[in-house]
């Protein structure tokens, strides 16, 4: 099987929040940074600097959970910048199993051409054209307390998929399944965990800027560094200047 790790299912946001890139946002050069600029501003008033992320930390904390994926070190991984990427990984193991621990699920777009390939239909488009054998998104367990979230209510999120149809085609909803990270999904020791590191052949880790703040991109980078990944496309370094600043080193 293959693990795909969105950071946004870890840098998400607290109930309420509605300037929260989970409501919707598109994935732009502004979205990945200068949005977080400006929330900053007005979270900090005249007295925030460029780069000082401190105050976004109140609405966008880092949920507990990705300390689990340290486990996977020595397990042959990658990193990029957003799902858009994640073509070049799954066609090195083309037929498996993923699972996919994000806040979305990445199935389909509503806007937009729904045959190019965008960080919200890469794991539609590959079930279709057979790069995923089977895919599961698991959601943060965090979402329980977010009702505009996609995770909150599995049911709704089963529906809204269902609506999908003519995107996702007839035969793909067999091999989709949703569910919240940690929580049972019936038979196996591990059903609900991580799965063991033995049973992964490849772990792609993905920033999503667009979704994820940048008072979490050093931990991001570390974790990518901890894993020994190998860089599809550069993260970003969201610097002093509250610009995107300086590549993955």
């Amino acid at each position: 099987m293959l693990l795909s790790v969105d950071w946004d299912a870890f840098s998400g946001t607290r109930e309420g929040i509605f300037d929260a890139p989970i409501w919707g946002t598109p994935d732009r050069a502004y979205d990945r940074a200068g949005a977080w600029a400006a929330r900053a501003r007005r979270r900090a008033g005249e007295a925030w600097t460029p780069g000082d992320w401190s105050a976004l930390e109140g609405d966008f904390p880092l949920y507990p959970g990705w300390e689990a994926l340290r486990a996977y070190r020595g397990v042959p991984s990658w990193v990029t910048l957003s799902h858009a990427e994640a073509w070049p990984w799954l066609e090195r193991f083309p037929g498996e199993a993923v699972l996919n621990v994000d806040s979305h699920h990445d199935l389909a777009s509503l806007s937009g051409d729904p045959e190019r390939l965008r960080p919200g239909n890469w794991a539609g488009l590959a079930l279709r054209r057979g790069l995923i054998r089977q895919y599961t998104c698991a959601y943060p367990a965090w979402h329980a307390g977010l009702p505009v979230a996609e995770g909150y209510d599995l049911a709704r999120t089963e529906g809204e998929l269902a609506g999908l149809g003519a995107r996702l085609g007839p035969d793909l909803r067999a091999r989709v399944r949703l569910r919240r990270l940690g929580e049972p999904v019936g038979g196996g020791r591990e059903s609900g965990l991580w799965p063991a590191p033995e049973r992964v052949r490849g772990l792609l880790l993905v920033q999503s800027p667009a979704w994820t703040s940048p008072a979490h991109d050093a931990t991001f980078w570390a974790l990518a560094q901890t894993l020994g990944a190998e860089v599809i496309e550069p993260p970003l370094h969201r610097g002093a200047e509250g610009g995107e600043g300086a590549a993955w080193l």
